[in-house]
């Protein structure tokens, strides 16, 4: 009964990233069953009739490879923010996606439609990285070791490359999003961050082992202040 309660409490905190997942291959499923190419609700650079689509751009892909590249990655970090740092990842998805829609509108190559999730996976590999930098926890360091075991082979894609149908911009501007979020909610605790309250202590009154000067005074001196006491 108990694991089940464990199981149906994971599926309900990573229920967000499914849905997620389920919208990026539903959109897909749908071009490729009824022909339709959405393709025009990307991102075109400095238009502002595409200025909105910064929102839907990272639901549009180009075909069945591009998707799969994204969906595994979409469905990891998301996951690992929303069980980790549950209080933060909702609002941190959010600016990872509208900012770096924004930044790719505002700067990157013209001549092209800029789609797919890759922005927002760069946003969310950057986040949890830096957020093991900036925070310092074991919990964050781990997880930022294993963005960089698995994810370091992404570093190549930050930057122009030959192949034109990159959009590198997008992952660069989500690297830096994902950088500048990290830092915004560096000092933002997580349940199991916050210190627990030590038994011992009491705001009445202290409870110790042993005398607090102890390693201030001899045995001779302290035998010598117990007989003026007469103790």
């Amino acid at each position: 009964m108990e694991d089940q309660w464990h199981i149906k409490s994971f599926f309900k905190k990573i229920r967000f990233p499914l849905i997620i997942l389920v919208l990026l291959w539903g959109i897909e499923v749908y071009e490729v069953l009824f022909d339709k190419n959405f393709m025009f609700y990307g991102i075109y650079p400095r238009d502002f009739g595409s200025l909105p689509y910064i929102f839907t751009a990272p639901f549009i892909h180009s075909d069945w490879n591009h998707l799969f590249s994204n969906s595994a990655p979409i469905l990891v970090l998301m996951s690992i923010m929303a069980l980790f740092y549950p209080r933060v990842a909702t609002l941190s998805y959010l600016i990872i996606l509208s900012t770096t829609g924004f930044l790719v509108w505002l700067l990157a190559r013209g001549n092209s439609y800029h789609i797919g999730a890759s922005g927002v996976v760069y946003g969310l590999v950057s986040f949890v990285f830096w957020t093991g930098i900036f925070r310092k926890n074991i919990k964050s360091i781990i997880l930022a070791l294993i963005m960089v075991i698995m994810y370091s082979g992404m570093f190549q894609n930050l930057f122009p490359t030959e192949e034109v149908n990159i959009s590198w911009e997008s992952h660069l501007m989500g690297g830096i999003v994902g950088l500048i979020t990290a830092f915004i909610f560096k000092n933002v605790k997580e349940p199991d961050e916050l210190e627990k309250t030590n038994i011992w202590e009491n705001d009445a009154s202290k409870h110790f082992f042993l005398p607090r000067d102890i390693f201030q005074k001899t045995k001779q001196e302290r035998a010598m202040e117990e007989m003026e006491n007469g103790i």
